[in-house]
């Protein structure tokens, strides 16, 4: 063994043992591949909540933009009064529509905000489960095309 052998052990092992504790296991704990990778919107909030009923609410504020010029970071935000213990957005035209899934500590705040990727024109949906139920609230985004307004 020489020392570059050595040096490049060391810095492998560095970067592993930095990357664990940028990323612990807590971070990915709740990780639910099969709700993430279901093309099907009803399917993913069934593997996901364990139920697809949901009810539209008015107490849920969605913001998003009516026109995004450019579909692959779309801003988007979620607030609600309502005493929410998990927070999904789902882009109904996506592949895999379930797009992130937060989960609310119990009495802090419910507002999540983020940035998704839609490939087209569609319905966006902010699901919110609360008191054992789901709450819904949605709008339509236009994606242009290069931002032309196509």
């Amino acid at each position: 063994m020489n020392r570059r052998s050595i040096l490049k052990a060391a810095g492998t092992f560095m970067a592993a043992a930095a990357a664990v504790v940028a990323f612990p296991r807590m971070v990915f704990a709740g990780y639910n591949a099969k709700a993430f990778k279901n093309p099907k919107m009803d399917d993913s909030m069934n593997e996901l909540f364990g139920s697809s009923t949901t009810a539209p609410s008015g107490e849920i504020k969605l913001k998003a933009p009516d026109i995004a010029e450019n579909g692959a970071v779309v801003p988007i935000e979620i607030s609600t009064s309502l005493k929410a213990d998990r927070i999904a957005f789902m882009v109904k035209e996506n592949p895999n529509p379930l797009a992130i899934v937060a989960d609310i500590p119990a009495g802090t705040q419910s507002t999540v905000k983020t940035r998704v990727r839609m490939g087209k024109t569609t319905q966006v949906m902010a699901v919110v489960s609360a008191d054992g139920k789901l709450y819904t609230a949605s709008k339509e985004v236009k994606v242009t095309i290069g931002g032309c307004g196509g």
